[in-house]
């Protein structure tokens, strides 16, 4: 046999071999959005009502200020820990809120409470624990700011924020008359029952942040390759909601 011969069929046996690395790459990728495919059609929708998503931000809040045993401190001993090294409330809150953002980019991060929260209503566990990380990030800034977290208008406050859009036009959508802006004192002054429509309004934008009215959909939170479709937690999202809470509960400048 030639040398021509011998590099004919080497650069032969090359190319069927790229062939066939690449044929069984495309099929890997074909299996794998079949699968996601599959998935989703398996999950569908979960269907909420307003009042159940107000159940499950109340468990939600209730977790953060009593923390996750053996797994995640309150949110309030967590708050005092950053506020003990790093001395001033905003240089403090900065810091929490770096820390936060940096560990909810990553998916295992977020994933990693939901199973172990106990709600009323049964919701896939990235969505729940979207919901806990968020509202704990809340509520150790309001301890921060020198709020009681256990008191009822800190906890609407925290709810508020949490929805990512202005507090007062929320607020208003509730029906109450807002003369210019939302401030604590105004909240102080409100009744029991009146906080807790607010709750209930902010649990029906809940619902819409996730999904269309009265549905969550989990498209975007089904697990691919270690990630979140849509990224649940993404950075951005959580990054509005840190600077609300920031500016409400360390600047005291409600919107």
């Amino acid at each position: 046999m030639s040398v021509i011969d011998n590099v004919g069929n080497t650069a032969k046996s090359m190319a069927d071999g790229v062939g066939k690395a690449a044929s069984g790459a495309a099929a890997s990728a074909a299996n794998t959005a079949n699968k996601v495919k599959e998935t989703v059609q398996n999950i569908g929708s979960t269907v909420l009502t307003q009042e159940q998503m107000s159940e499950i931000l109340d468990k939600c809040y209730d977790a953060a200020l009593n923390g996750i045993p053996k797994v995640s401190k309150s949110s309030d001993d967590m708050a005092q820990e950053y506020l003990d090294r790093y001395g001033s409330p905003e240089k403090a809150a900065k810091r929490f809120i770096a820390n936060q953002i940096a560990k909810c980019s990553t998916s295992g991060f977020v994933t990693g409470f939901g199973g172990l929260l106990t709600l009323p209503v049964s919701i896939p566990a990235n969505i729940s624990s979207v919901i806990y990380v968020q509202m704990r990030m809340v509520a150790a800034l309001a301890y921060m700011g020198g709020y009681d977290t256990h008191e009822d208008e800190v906890q609407t406050l925290a709810y508020l924020c949490l929805v990512g859009t202005s507090v007062t036009d929320t607020v208003k959508k509730t029906g109450i008359e807002v003369a210019n802006k939302v401030t604590m004192g105004m909240l102080k002054k409100l009744p029991g029952s009146v906080l807790t429509s607010i709750n209930k309004k902010v649990g029906f934008r809940m619902l819409t942040k996730f999904g269309t009215t009265g549905t969550v959909n989990l498209v975007k939170v089904v697990p691919v390759a270690g990630a979140l479709v849509g990224a649940g937690m993404d950075f951005a999202g959580t990054k509005v909601i840190a600077d609300r809470a920031y500016n409400a509960f360390i600047l005291k400048q409600i919107d």
